[in-house]
């Protein structure tokens, strides 16, 4: 064993000891330079930063700008309610959280004690609704339909309820004036979300935590006018949450008021009819599948031809809107979205898709003459057109020998469409072409098809022009399950799918012909099709439909009117056009519509209209009727409802009966038309920024039992006369009704010269 001399091992532990000493020493340097940094370099922004720890704000939410219709008449507005809350500040004082008061409170209100203590908890990602999202510092709605005495309760045993306030405030109101339920079009309110929060944070229209946001239709897209900006109150409190005084406040401003081009009672007619159709259409057995006709789900467009605004605008099934108000119950949300509510969130006019049928025809004819064929020439109507084999029929087989594109249009013959498409087809070098003009689809596209029409409503489709490129595109998403389940031999559909697998991505004669008459895999939208009625009616003006008019800030100060807009024109020329409008007149008059028009005075309103029943494999065919006078275009669908002039004809002759005040003889009464003229003007706004709305004029409504109700056109008073306060006459409603049911007679016939059949083919 090595013996180590004691100075040796002095000297090692004076080392250790210094090179400790030494980390100390840096240790305790890092430390007072770190403290010097955070206490004096940047001791005033951390000082500002802790101070702003211990302020929170309250949110005074906006009033919300009240949506109304081109007369000034509220569609959405806000109405005062007795709003019952809940201070969470007071509560949690409490030794219990408060859950006695709530317990007491939910007993005052006919609640259960559960949904209110659930009412007053905050949100956060483990938490489900109902629960609270905004600051915990300002009081917490528990319920805005208290009543009078619910709320005297509360207030006179105010020792009983601490933190509990009884108090009117502003909730949204969905007015449906006169019954107009106008809900696609108008939407809903919700509670922002964290997502919402975060995204708007740096822009320059920031949510609050407390914002209701606008979550379909109008609230949706003008959402940042309507809101207006909230009212902010901000509190010093101590590091236990209780408040020790007040910091500063920053005042609300309320929203813009929306006016609409929507009339609300041309708006409550449309609504009115295309229901009375739908339920019909629904007493009507189907021919083809011998069983009464679904008519499941339906939609009309109002349209003024010479600007595209939207006078009115009703899909079915619709939803009352006022059940989001508040927050929306499990068992509503289940019924407004579930699989079997048949979606009435949906608006069919902007959303709905389907082949257009005969209504298509307007676009074929442009396309013709655009390849080169005379719009004036002989084209043979037979009863079907062969090809391959494979046998295309008219309606019934009806024959008319060589005719004009104009009388085809008029008689709505398919074979004259069979033959010009596949002449094109063969032109464009058939199934393998070469450099092809494609007439045909390129007018469609020209026509405003396959694209949104621009409306200002969110989540507009886009309808499908089945060109070649989205036939390639099609194949090529769908070629491998074509190709799985396809057989050569199997059903209609496994035989679709066969062929699908072989040539899917190759146009073929069949397609062509189809596509001609508004089959095969054409799909367009009310809106779209109202927007090219309109066109032809304009001179040729596609408009970008619009249902906003004028955003009118708070003071009535500043007035930002939204002009119309337009996307383009239609391919046809003035002379073709003018041959068509002609055609159109003569479907009214002595075509597929004529039936539905009789007595109508073509001499002073002149009609157009174009009929379109649309066959779907697995479905029952869709009602299409398209029409258009000088002043307005009407396009009105039925899903499932049978054909064009049976099912959905009798409800627009009856929209423009109102419109125009025609009577069941043809002569007009002026004293009776709730809109012969579109309405360019805004409705007056006052000093203050009021907007007074019309009223209806008590006579109207006096003789009335309490369970007996107006029909639309009774329930308003024209424009002319509600502002002289005078009493239009009322229709006699047995007569009204009589001529309701002769009009629309069955859904499944087309009477003389009915609406075209159209058939779905391939070959």
């Amino acid at each position: 064993m090595t013996n180590i001399p004691e100075t040796g091992r002095s000297t090692r532990v004076q080392t250790r000891l210094v090179v400790i000493q030494i980390l100390v020493l840096s240790l305790l340097a890092t430390l007072g330079g770190r403290l010097w940094y955070l206490q004096i370099r940047q001791g005033d922004e951390y000082a500002e930063e802790a101070s702003g720890n211990h302020v929170q704000q309250v949110v005074q939410p906006a009033t919300r700008g009240s949506i109304l219709d081109a007369r000034g008449v509220p569609l959405a507005d806000n109405e005062t309610r007795l709003v019952v809350s809940a201070s969470r500040t007071e509560l949690l004082k409490m030794k219990d959280d408060g859950k006695g008061v709530l317990t007491k409170l939910a007993a005052v209100l006919g609640m259960q004690p559960q949904d209110v203590v659930d009412k007053v908890r905050l949100c956060d990602a483990k938490t489900p609704q109902p629960c609270w999202n905004g600051s915990p510092y300002q009081p917490i709605p528990v319920t805005d339909e208290a009543t009078v005495k619910q709320a005297l309760q509360i207030r006179e045993r105010a020792e009983d309820f601490p933190g509990i306030t009884a108090e009117p405030m502003a909730v949204r109101r969905y007015a449906a004036p006169g019954q107009s339920n106008t809900a696609q079009v108008l939407g809903y309110l919700s509670p922002v979300t964290d997502e919402e929060l975060q995204k708007a944070q740096d822009t320059d229209s920031p949510f609050l935590r407390s914002d209701q946001v606008g979550r379909s239709g109008l609230e949706r897209q003008y959402d940042k006018a309507l809101r207006g900006k909230a009212g902010v109150t901000r509190y010093e409190v101590d590091n236990l949450g209780r408040v020790i005084g007040e910091a500063e406040s920053d005042a609300g401003t309320p929203g813009s008021n929306l006016v609409t081009s929507i009339d609300a009672r041309v708006q409550r007619v449309a609504e009115y009819e295309l229901n009375e159709a739908m339920k019909a259409a629904r007493k009507e057995m189907d021919r083809n599948t011998n069983r009464l006709y679904e008519a499941d789900a339906g939609a009309v467009v109002v349209m003024e031809a010479k600007t595209g605004r939207v006078v009115a605008m009703a899909s079915n099934p619709d939803y009352d809107p006022n059940a989001w108000v508040g927050g929306i119950s499990a068992k509503d949300y289940k019924r407004l979205t579930g699989k079997d509510s048949n979606y009435p969130l949906l608006n069919r006019a902007t959303q709905g898709q389907a082949a257009p049928g005969s209504i298509f025809k307007v676009v074929s004819s442009a396309a013709a003459v655009e390849a080169g064929y005379d719009f004036d020439g002989r084209y043979d109507c037979s009863s079907a057109y062969n090809l391959g084999g494979q046998v295309f029929k008219n309606f019934e087989s009806a024959s008319y020998g060589p005719i004009s594109l104009g009388r085809a249009l008029e008689l709505s013959c398919d074979t004259v469409f069979y033959r010009l498409a596949h002449e094109e087809w063969k032109k464009d070098g058939g199934a393998k072409p070469k450099d092809p003009n494609d007439f045909f689809y390129k007018a469609a596209h020209q026509f405003g098809l396959g694209k949104e029409t621009g409306i200002d409503l969110p989540n507009e489709v886009t309808g499908r022009v089945p060109d070649r490129q989205w036939k390639k595109d099609y194949w090529e998403a769908n070629k491998d399950a074509w190709c799985k389940t396809g057989k050569k031999d199997g059903s209609y559909v496994e035989k679709l799918a066969y062929e699908g697998c072989l040539e899917g991505n190759r146009l073929r004669a069949g397609d062509s012909i189809n596509y001609s008459i508004g089959q095969g895999d054409t799909l367009v939208t009310p809106i779209q099709m109202a927007t090219i009625y309109a066109a032809i009616a304009n001179g040729g003006t596609l408009y970008d439909p619009s249902i906003g008019k004028a955003v009118v800030s708070p003071d009535g100060k500043q007035v930002s009117a939204i002009a119309p807009e337009s996307h383009g024109k239609l391919p046809i020329s003035k002379t073709t056009l003018a041959k068509m409008d002609d055609a159109l007149a003569g479907v009214a008059t002595r075509g597929t519509a004529a039936w539905r028009f009789g007595g109508w005075p073509q001499d002073k309103i002149p009609m157009h209209a174009k009929t379109g029943t649309a066959e779907v494999h697995g479905k029952q065919t869709t009602s299409w009727f398209a029409t258009y006078t000088k002043d307005y275009s009407i396009v009105m669908t039925i899903s499932q409802g049978g054909t064009g002039s049976g099912a959905s004809g009798p409800a627009v002759r009856n929209i423009y009966d109102a419109l125009y005040g025609v009577a069941d003889d043809g002569a007009i009464d002026k004293k009776k038309a709730l809109l012969p003229q579109p309405q360019a003007k805004l409705p007056t706004i006052k000093a203050d920024g009021t907007i007074p709305a019309p009223k209806m004029p008590k006579d109207v409504v006096k003789d009335l039992q309490p369970d007996e109700k107006l029909s639309p056109e009774e329930e308003y008073a024209p424009v002319e006369e509600q502002q002289q306060g005078a009493t239009p006459p009322t229709q006699n409603t047995e007569n009204r009704d009589t001529r309701r049911r002769r009009r629309r007679g069955g859904t499944g016939g087309r009477g003389t010269g009915g609406a075209q059949g159209s058939r779905r083919a391939r070959a």
